[in-house]
């Protein structure tokens, strides 16, 4: 299927998108806002903070800035399967969806590398709890996203995409690139912010 299709109207046409279309950017708009609310929780309770905010001390930056540049990097590669599709090139799309799927497995695996390092956990005060579910919820959604790869990847290798033919491309990449710039949003407030001084 494609992203767009042509439909008469009053001997013109106009591109109407799909359900798929629509409906991955409703979940974007509404996941999208919980982050915006965990986010502002975070800050709020910040700026309400009697001492230190991150109480633990700054979060150190070099393992956090790799994997942040690992999961950029899975959207370049994504973006270029997709732009492959386009011009005919499944194979090259699946390619890109295989180093995509392995990219964030790597990005879940150094997170977990990251938490084992934490000195506190998810129930030792506002900040730990705020931490951990912030960045477990995109965990989460890196996971979720994962899945939507796989099962593209499967239908790719079906044979069930074209240059005409390509809603399942489109969904799983607008989700997974919003997934990436959620985590851009996460890195700069969890971890630059404090450096930073904001709060």
């Amino acid at each position: 299927m494609t992203s767009t299709r042509v439909v008469p109207l009053a001997g013109a046409s106009r591109p109407v998108r799909s359900l798929g279309w629509w409906g991955i950017w409703m979940v974007v708009l509404t996941e999208g806002a919980f982050f915006a609310f965990l986010l502002f929780s975070y800050f709020y309770t910040g700026s309400l903070a009697r001492g230190a905010w991150p109480p633990h001390g700054n979060p150190e930056l070099t393992l956090t800035s790799v994997n942040t540049a690992i999961l950029l990097a899975s959207s370049g590669v994504l973006w270029w399967g997709d732009r492959s599709l386009h011009k005919g090139h499944t194979r090259r799309l699946m390619i890109a969806l295989a180093v995509t799927i392995v990219l964030g497995v790597v990005f879940l695996g150094v997170q977990g590398v990251e938490y084992s390092r934490k000195a506190f956990g998810p129930d030792a005060d506002a900040y730990g709890s705020l931490f951990f579910t912030i960045t477990g919820f995109h965990g989460a959604h890196v996971a979720v996203g994962i899945i939507m790869l796989a099962t593209t990847l499967v239908r790719a290798w079906r044979g069930h995409f074209a240059p005409t033919r390509r809603v399942g491309v489109t969904v799983t990449a607008i989700y997974w690139h919003f997934v990436d710039v959620v985590w851009l949003v996460v890195f700069t407030s969890l971890y630059v912010s404090p450096h930073l001084g904001v709060l």
